[in-house]
């Protein structure tokens, strides 16, 4: 975390390069990323047999030098839920419990693990991780908060992506330089690639700046910073006024990559407003009908001018002035032909309606000065394009003239012997399934971020994830098989005394869901949710205003389908969102908080969501048949919201302590002449509502 006394470092630097030339000498201290991951020798450890896996030396050596015993293993039930939970958000049904429980074979988690990842939630679940990295939303916020309604192509992508696992050093390439590659015969596989470059375009953009040359270069300063955060885990945009104040990262290193950005198109153009550009997704049906169609609009429009012409030219016989608005004195068959010429030609316009995506293609190609103090109109040296030199080198091959360098700029980053990439990826993914990363602030691999909690773990992890063909599904399965991963989270004392913060991994602590896993399981447990995929629940057509007149929203949240699929309207985001601690559409997140605030309580006891969720539950209760269990007594409805809320039976206690609340809140509304549909279905709809209420529902062991 960073310290106060950091914080007014940070301030004092940025405050002093404003009254500097730029020319602030290149920080000098080393940084330990910027080194290639080692690739180190399995620890020597004492108790050889508590290693899964050749991940868990990395973590008990460490313990064991402190004298830190792991914590027990987590009983199996516990398992199938974090299992269940961590690879695709949603929660295990009693059924599937139940057949994990059945299951003798030593083997049965990892083949619950197998079964999850080829689960199509399990892309949900992941891609929705990516989406926080790659700052998804669907509008651009900032001022007029225009809809992005095609946005959703590119979330569909990430989470096809991850389905197939794609391998990850493909997946980089393809949000970079989608465009650039080879077409072939697959339409879909190209189309996909377009759609994926919408990781450059999604951006937050003021679209009303006054100087388009300072929009153009704020949208470029965007991208830049989003490309070192989310690859390499390096604050780029810090050296747009000034070289780095602590990585080495010089100015001339910003202005190399501005200008391969700068070659890139991802707006048609930066007058107020400003538009941004979209990729078309034609197919060889929608292109053979396009092109007729333009062969005829062009037809349509020289005979327009040739009419137009012919009609101009007869208003002047005479020599006669020709007047404001000719048209006017047109005589009626000349305006009556150009009227049906000017429809078919809009017909024909309307015809043909070609999908498109947000993303990127290639422009003119140029270099970019050095910006002085960041400013566009003090300008200083032209930068060839060119990578950060501290890692790419001095001697760097002048990129292509007729290229903006994108292609060359991905495969250099997914290299081999790339220092960052894929110690940044392997930390993405420990961050997810432990609830901290190795390296804790998962977008700051630099001198100001926290330095690794176990660098030869790390180092190794992402060797692994090169080795294993870029793999993410790889990785996961090396971690959750792990006894790492296994460990209960009993709290010890003695080593909370030692290590406060468990940066050993001494155990597995308990981590509360996120916003959309929330949601997604009230949805689950009541049996609203909606599992279609794909596609776009904006009302909103491309390009109108999010908001009307008098800044209203008229987005919808009312829908059961899974929470990755609701609209992200940034500045004025879902409030269930909001009140969870969703991530900050504007700014890309690796990590996110988790607080505890009153607002979080009054949304699980007030709230509409939670409301609807828990009458349906309580519906589900007393039909005569759920799921062929035939729960007919008060007793078994119980211990089947217990299994179906939290993944465990009740307890005796609990099973009374349910029965009597039932028969009181019923009788209580019965006296109350409450309006409920009936006294029953009220009291266990409250039964419910303080199940999910509770810590454990939304919290995983």
């Amino acid at each position: 975390m960073r310290t106060a006394a950091t914080t007014w470092l940070v301030l004092f630097a940025c405050l002093g390069a404003l009254f500097t030339d730029g020319g602030a000498s290149r920080a000098e201290e080393p940084v330990w990323s910027f080194q290639p991951p080692a690739d180190p020798p399995l620890p020597a450890v004492r108790d050889r047999d508590w290693a899964a896996n050749p991940l868990d030396p990395f973590v008990l050596v460490r313990l064991e030098e402190k004298q830190l015993p792991p914590a027990p293993p987590a009983d199996r039930r516990t398992l199938i839920r974090r299992l269940t939970f961590d690879l695709t958000g949603l929660p295990p049904t009693p059924a599937q419990v139940d057949a994990v429980l059945a299951d003798p074979s030593p083997d049965a988690l990892a083949r619950l693990t197998d079964r999850l990842l080829a689960s199509p939630h399990y892309g949900e679940r992941w891609g929705r991780h990516w989406l926080d990295v790659a700052r998804y939303a669907d509008s651009n916020g900032l001022d007029e908060n225009y809809a992005y309604a095609n946005a959703w192509r590119y979330r569909d992508y990430v989470i096809r992506a991850f389905n197939a696992d794609k391998p990850y050093d493909q997946f980089v390439i393809e949000q970079l330089a989608g465009d650039l590659l080879p077409v072939g015969d697959d339409e879909a596989a190209h189309h996909d690639r377009l759609v994926a470059t919408g990781f450059l375009a999604l951006g937050p953009k003021f679209l009303a700046e006054k100087d388009p040359q300072k929009m153009e270069m704020d949208i470029i300063d965007e991208q830049i910073d989003t490309f070192g955060r989310a690859f390499m885990g390096l604050t780029l945009g810090c050296a747009r006024c000034h070289h780095h104040k602590f990585d080495p990262i010089l100015t001339e290193d910003y202005y190399g990559l501005a200008g391969i950005f700068k070659s890139t198109r991802v707006m048609d153009h930066f007058i107020k407003f400003a538009r941004w550009y979209e990729n078309p997704l034609l197919t060889s049906e929608t292109r053979a009908l396009k092109e007729k169609n333009d062969q005829r609009l062009a037809e349509l429009e020289a005979e327009i001018k040739k009419v137009v012409e012919a009609a101009n030219k007869e208003l002047q016989k005479g020599g006669k002035k020709l007047p404001p608005q000719p048209y006017r004195y047109y005589p009626g068959d000349v305006t009556k032909r150009l009227r049906k010429l000017k429809a078919e030609a809009s017909s024909l316009r309307d015809s043909v309606l070609i999908p498109t995506a947000l993303g990127a293609t290639e422009r003119e190609v140029v270099d970019v000065a050095v910006h002085r103090g960041g400013d566009h109109l003090q300008l200083g040296d032209v930068v060839p394009r060119r990578f950060p030199t501290t890692l790419a080198g001095e001697q760097q091959q002048p990129l292509d003239k007729n290229q903006s360098g994108r292609l060359r700029l991905a495969r250099w980053l997914v290299a081999d012997d790339h220092p960052l990439t894929s110690r940044v990826m392997v930390n993405r993914l420990w961050r997810w399934h432990f609830g901290q990363g190795l390296v804790r602030s998962t977008d700051n691999f630099g001198n100001l971020g926290d330095p690794p909690d176990n660098q030869p773990l790390l180092d190794w992890l992402a060797n692994r994830l090169i080795q294993r063909d870029w793999s993410i599904k790889r990785m996961h399965r090396l971690i959750t098989s792990s006894s790492t991963y296994r460990m209960s989270d009993r709290y010890d004392a003695e080593a909370a005394r030692i290590d406060p913060e468990n940066r050993r991994h001494w155990r597995t602590p308990a981590r509360r869901l996120e916003a959309e896993a929330i949601r997604d399981a009230l949805l689950a447990t009541s049996g609203q949710l909606d599992t279609t995929m794909g596609g776009s629940l904006m009302k909103t057509k491309n390009r109108q205003y999010v908001f009307d007149v008098n800044e209203q929203d008229k987005t919808s949240y009312d829908f059961p389908r899974r929470s990755v699929y609701l609209p992200v309207i940034r500045n004025n985001l879902y409030d269930v969102f909001s009140v969870f601690d969703y991530t900050d559409a504007s700014m890309i997140n690796g990590d996110r908080a988790t607080t505890t605030v009153a607002p979080q309580a009054l949304l699980m006891m007030n709230s509409e969501l939670v409301h609807d969720a828990t009458e349906q539950m309580a519906r589900r209760l007393l039909a005569d048949d759920e799921g062929g269990e035939k729960a007919r007594s008060d007793t078994d409805r119980i211990q089947w919201l217990y299994r179906t809320a939290y993944g465990r039976p009740a307890s005796q206690e609990e099973v009374a302590r349910g029965v009597s609340f039932l028969q009181q809140a019923e009788s209580d509304l019965t006296a109350a002449e409450s309006q409920l549909e009936s006294p029953r279905l009220g009291a266990w709809q409250l039964l419910c509502q303080i199940v999910v209420a509770a810590d454990e529902f939304i919290y995983v062991q």
